[in-house]
């Protein structure tokens, strides 16, 4: 009998009806023979209650008392949606990500997997059970609740696929799949039957919000296909595939957009063997994600500007962890911009396909949007945009490439 896992965002559960229609989808999918653990998340918009609950209490909450806070959400989710199993004569069983051995380290806000014992999920399956599992949460080795970060719930449904070894992994949102670009920006934009692994990575990463890009980087990893689909109807969503050799025949398969994000610069930083290890390695001790990073040397090769991007939550504590830098290591001036973009063009058949990079920059500069950085991989390329600008941008891209074909 093989098992399914099934994943509800906040919206498909966002009151009692819909909470009885993800349990109707689970029980069919029982009914056809397959064992049923559905993941869900806090209802509706519980998590930003929450939060400002907590804000309105302190303006800094420690994070550690954020995710016990955090983590009540989904527990009120994974009881009603039993009830709701149990209220139609099914047996269902709920689990908190501690319950279900969800064991993460200890970096509160942004913890991550490192194992998971999925043998109480497998007896309660075996014995005919749904069992219901709270996404977004783990739970340390010493005992501490932890969260893995918004949209985690995406992350906890395609772990437990890969440690049940599940058929398939679906993602029940309140859009029917993946799309070339955010359809409320372009108004164009495109479902995609399939896209690969590689491809949706970069896409969730540079700011597409169907997926968390850590979801997709587990099942790359254990081979876990993942269905995107609408929790409002039967259709086919995407399927999120390994790749395969007819998806390098479309050169371009999505553009993103992320508008979160801020640039901090450190300017004349003395240009030394080992300073900008000293200041990457201080950004992560505090568990800072750094995206691109650009430096520039200048006079006569003494000192140099280092300019990196993050998100634009992580932005203050950034800037204050570089000012400390500067400092100590004599960084004459840092600076901060959070008024900057990131627009994207993603698809693995640039592998094979020349002139990508001259199409997409051209057609900036027509619609005078200036770059002011680029960044590029094998199969993206990215350009650092103000912000008043990213839209058209986006737009821009989306029609160049022709990605509404």
């Amino acid at each position: 009998m093989g098992v399914i896992v099934q994943k509800f965002g906040g919206t498909s559960v966002a009151d009692a009806e819909k909470i009885h229609r993800a349990a109707r989808r689970a029980i069919r999918a029982k009914l056809e023979g397959k064992q049923v653990v559905m993941v869900v998340s806090a209802m509706g918009k519980t998590t930003d209650k929450l939060v400002a609950l907590a804000q309105d209490v302190s303006p800094h909450p420690p994070k550690r008392e954020m995710d016990m806070l955090l983590t009540t959400g989904e527990q009120v989710t994974i009881a009603l949606m039993a009830m709701a199993i149990h209220s139609v004569g099914h047996e269902a069983i709920s689990f908190t990500g501690g319950q279900v051995g969800m064991i993460t380290d200890a970096s509160h806000s942004k913890a991550r997997i490192k194992k998971i014992d999925a043998d109480r999920i497998r007896e309660h399956l075996d014995a005919g059970r749904i069992a219901i599992v709270a996404g977004f949460q783990g739970i340390t080795e010493d005992g501490a609740i932890t969260t893995l970060g918004r949209g985690g719930s995406d992350t906890t449904a395609v772990a437990l696929a890969a440690a049940l070894n599940a058929e398939v992994c679906e993602i029940y949102t309140d859009v029917d799949g993946v799309y070339t670009t955010d359809p409320r920006i372009v108004p164009q934009a495109r479902k995609l039957d399939t896209i690969s692994y590689d491809e949706m990575l970069e896409m969730a990463s540079l700011g597409a919000g169907v997926m968390h890009s850590r979801a997709i980087e587990f099942g790359k990893k254990y081979n876990v296909p993942i269905h995107v689909r609408s929790s409002l109807t039967d259709a086919n969503g995407t399927m999120i595939l390994a790749e395969t050799s007819d998806m390098e025949e479309i050169v371009v398969r999505g553009a993103a957009l992320k508008r979160d994000l801020a640039r901090v610069v450190l300017r004349g930083v003395p240009n030394k063997m080992g300073v900008a290890a000293q200041v990457f390695a201080r950004i992560a001790k505090h568990n800072i994600m750094v995206d691109d990073i650009i430096q520039n040397v200048y006079r006569e090769h003494n000192i140099a500007n280092i300019g990196f991007t993050t998100n634009a939550s992580e932005a203050m504590e950034a800037q204050a962890v570089c000012d400390d830098l500067a400092r100590e290591l004599g960084i004459e001036s840092v600076e901060l911009d959070e008024k900057v973009a990131k627009v994207s063009v993603v698809g693995i058949g640039m592998k094979t396909h020349s002139g990508v990079a001259a199409k997409m920059f051209n057609a900036l500069a027509e619609a005078k949007v200036n770059i002011e950085n680029i960044s590029t991989s094998e199969i993206v390329i990215s350009c650092i945009v103000r912000l008043d600008d990213a839209e058209k941008a986006l737009q821009t891209i989306h029609d160049v490439f022709e990605l509404d074909k």
